[in-house]
C-alpha cells in the first residue's frame, strides 16, 4: 500500500511557474509515476508522467515544453515543475503511482494509487 500526498499548489499569474511535490509513505523505486489534472466539469487528464526504469519522461501535448516531471526516489518524492503557467492550466492536480510495466500510461484507470490533490489556480 501506498499512500501519496501532493503540496505546493496555489494562486499564480499568468506566466509564473509553479512546482509540485508529491510524496509517498512507500518507497517509489519501482512505480512508474504520473501527474493528472481535472479542471471543473471535465474528465481527468494525464499531464506528464515518468518511468521507473530509464527515468523516461512522457507529456500531454498541451504542457510539452513548459512542464517537467522528475522524481528522487532517495526522498520518496515526484515533482512537477510548472512554468509558462496560463489560465487553461488551473485544475486540481493529482499525483498517481502505477505498479507493474515499465511504461508510462496516460489513462487513469491503470493507476493503483493517488493522491488527494492540490489546487492549482492561474490568474489572467
Amino acid at each position: 500500500q501506498v499512500q501519496l500526498v501532493e503540496s505546493g499548489g496555489g494562486l499564480v499569474q499568468a506566466g509564473g511557474s509553479l512546482r509540485l511535490s508529491c510524496t509517498a509513505s512507500g518507497r517509489l523505486g519501482t512505480y512508474n509515476m504520473a501527474w493528472f489534472r481535472q479542471a471543473p466539469g471535465k474528465e481527468r487528464e494525464f499531464v506528464g508522467g515518468t518511468s521507473w526504469i530509464g527515468n523516461s519522461s512522457f507529456y500531454s501535448d498541451s504542457v510539452k515544453g513548459r512542464f517537467t516531471v522528475s522524481r528522487d526516489n532517495a526522498k520518496n518524492t515526484v515533482y512537477l515543475q510548472m512554468n509558462t503557467l496560463k489560465p487553461e492550466d488551473t485544475a486540481v492536480y493529482f499525483c498517481a503511482a502505477r505498479s507493474g510495466g515499465v511504461t508510462v500510461v496516460r489513462a487513469p484507470g491503470a493507476y493503483n494509487y493517488w493522491g488527494q490533490g492540490t489546487q492549482v489556480t492561474v490568474s489572467s
